[in-house]
């Protein structure tokens, strides 16, 4: 029962035998290889368009070397004050920049809104040189709490970034189950949407430790071939990464594996949603859930040895969030999550929930 995180579980078995098919032979380092050139390729194909992919091991290197190219050390880059770079990178996006700053926009659900980021731009100084200007504005798709943005969402958070500005740049850590929720083509989600620089993740969605930084005008992207050898984060034996990007986009496997995860989410939240004591105040789109559980059911289910873990609700408004004696917990599905281990997850809950529904 183990509903932590999609980065918990192992890769995929397609992901580890490509792994161990490039472990034969020689080949030469640095990105250099053919089968590197090949993935390269296969992402212009999947994309609809020639683009510039980098692969790195990591997503916050991902996504700091792309806020990187998209501004200067002076500058500020607009997320949702929730989201992965702000929070959980250990000021690695300010790092990568060389000291750009992070300004945060509330929203619900992760998700950053039209209007709240037209106030936000309007509500930044522009004072030369006191104040410091803003060059980009990063998304997470999909969301830190589950939620996915429509193509027409962002569209129009791209043409207001558009038109003061700004680059567009998307965090895809779990793009595969955005794309499968959608039901879109990944161009349509990206460049075709407004999008110039996507993050494009496969560690927590069957991968072993590998990610996309792709630049739909590669032009944009050209110092990356220098900015990430600086960082130390172009892999000598880089066949290693493009064998797990190829088996991850062989045959839509990426999205056969989103679906699963997809559909688990899904599984379980119909099953929780029947359970008294447990409340859904949002509705999961992805592979996150994000209920809120009298606290009688979390230990239960802790005791039982499931592995999940609270989560702030400070993105909800006050009347739905978790009162005394209930907590707001993340629930993660994934690619590998069993039908039986959701099963036994809700049994347990609705076991520890017996004595709640009298009241």
């Amino acid at each position: 029962m183990f509903f932590a995180s999609d980065n918990g579980l192992g890769a995929s078995d397609k992901v580890m035998q490509a792994i161990s098919a490039a472990n034969g032979g020689a080949r030469l380092g640095y990105g250099n290889d053919d089968a590197t050139k090949a993935v390269v390729s296969k992402l212009c194909d999947l994309f609809e368009r020639e683009v510039g992919a980098y692969m790195v091991a990591t997503g916050t290197a991902a996504n700091g070397l792309a806020l990187s190219t998209m501004t200067p050390p002076w500058g500020i880059v607009l997320c949702h004050d929730e989201s992965h770079v702000i929070e959980d990178e250990c000021c690695g996006p300010e790092f990568f920049t060389g000291g750009a700053k992070l300004v945060g926009i509330p929203g619900r659900g992760a998700k950053i809104t039209a209007e709240a980021l037209s106030a936000t731009i309007a509500s930044l100084g522009r004072r030369v040189p006191h104040n410091a200007p803003i060059h980009a504005l990063s998304i997470t798709q999909s969301t830190e709490l589950g939620q996915v943005y429509s193509v027409e969402e962002v569209k129009a958070l791209s043409a207001i970034a558009r038109a003061n500005g700004l680059g567009v740049h998307m965090d895809g850590a779990r793009f595969a189950n955005a794309v499968a929720a959608l039901g879109c083509t990944p161009a349509e989600i990206t460049w075709k949407a407004g999008v110039d620089v996507l993050s494009f993740g496969t560690t927590k969605g069957g991968g072993l430790a590998c990610e996309a930084l792709i630049y739909f005008d590669p032009a944009k992207g050209a110092e990356m071939v220098r900015r990430r050898m600086r960082a130390g984060h172009l892999l000598s034996k880089h066949r290693f990464l493009a064998a797990q990007m190829d088996a991850f986009l062989d045959g839509g496997h990426w999205l056969d594996l989103a679906r699963h995860a997809n559909a688990a989410a899904q599984r379980l939240a119909k099953g929780l949603a029947s359970i008294p004591g447990v409340r859904l105040p949002i509705v999961p789109e992805a592979n996150g859930l994000f209920p809120i559980f009298r606290q009688e059911i979390v230990d239960a289910l802790k005791a039982e040895g499931a592995a999940f873990y609270p989560w702030p609700d400070k993105g909800l408004p006050e009347a739905e969030r978790a009162r005394p004696g209930e907590q707001m917990m993340r629930l993660v599905t994934s690619f590998a999550t069993r039908d039986e281990d959701i099963d036994r997850f809700l049994a347990i809950a609705a076991e520890a929930a017996r004595p709640l529904a009298a009241e």
